[in-house]
């Protein structure tokens, strides 16, 4: 086993159903990428309508937009906003911070954990079990 920090995910969660975290992001990435929901909905492996969901549900979350879309003949478009990348920005500087923080003790765990593990086929995920 490498001798490194473990993977770290940073989720917002703001206590009234709204929450940020590396979905959206890389959501909005891919977005800015592509040029579109559908391209990045692609590219990222997800249906159009997930994609398009969440996105609706990141533009409601805030008091500016995150994308602006562009009606077409052949699928239109779409781009990030100004305050959209600084959403990005914002949240990639946190997962920096939180990566430099947690590093010894994150490293120190990690070295401690059983060589021979494997995990079992019925176990929960981390995200359902917590």
């Amino acid at each position: 086993m490498a001798d490194t920090s473990p993977a770290l995910f940073i989720r917002l969660d703001f206590g009234d159903g709204r929450r940020l975290g590396p979905g959206k992001i890389a959501l909005l990435e891919a977005i800015h990428l592509s040029g579109s929901i559908l391209g990045a909905a692609k590219a990222l492996g997800m249906s159009y309508r997930r994609a398009w969901m969440l996105m609706d549900e990141l533009g409601r979350m805030f008091e500016e937009p995150v994308l602006r879309t562009f009606p077409g003949r052949r699928g239109g478009g779409s781009e990030v906003t100004p305050f959209g990348h600084r959403l990005i920005a914002l949240y990639r500087a946190m997962e920096r911070q939180a990566a430099r923080a947690t590093e010894g003790a994150g490293g120190e765990i990690m070295r401690s954990l059983a060589k021979d593990y494997q995990a079992r086929p019925d176990a929960e995920p981390e995200s359902q079990a917590g």
